[in-house]
């Protein structure tokens, strides 16, 4: 899945998305809403070639597969965005892992976590991210790419 734009002469952002997000549109619409993974990867692809950026747009339901795109990304991106889902309340791995980046982290969570269910209150991913945007639903993912752009000071 991953794109890079003629456009873009910067390394791409690195959009991560975790486990069950490949069934976004149809699990629990009414928290998560009715936009596929793929309708937000267009979405994506298209808000970040407004700020002259491409992405690289992966989904994992596997721990150390995102552990390693995390480090691939090390070299080979100019951020990460990433929705850990799940994994953002349990993966010290992951955040180890983004701990080691040298590059933004914008953590994306489609619900507010604080108002979910306790266990939900806490993300490990946050510790370690430049900034966190949540309960936007797919907005939220824009919203990132955004703020990256600024981040990075890109024009459009």
């Amino acid at each position: 899945m991953a794109k890079k734009s003629k456009q873009s002469k910067t390394l791409p952002i690195y959009i991560l998305n975790g486990p069950n997000l490949n069934l976004l549109g149809t699990r629990e619409p009414e928290v998560y809403g009715y936009t596929t993974l793929a309708q937000v990867e267009q979405m994506c692809a298209k808000q970040a070639a407004s700020h002259g950026l491409a992405i690289s747009f992966r989904q994992s339901n596997h721990e150390g597969e995102i552990v390693e795109q995390i480090q691939e990304a090390r070299t080979g991106g100019c951020a990460v965005i990433i929705n850990p889902a799940g994994y953002g309340h349990t993966s010290i791995a992951i955040l180890d892992s983004i701990q080691m980046l040298k590059v933004p982290v914008i953590e994306v969570h489609l619900s507010n976590i604080h108002r979910r269910e306790p266990y939900r209150n806490h993300s490990y991913v946050s510790k370690a991210a430049t900034g966190i945007v949540m309960g936007l639903g797919a907005q939220g993912y824009l919203r990132a790419i955004d703020a990256v752009a600024e981040i990075l000071k890109v024009k459009k």
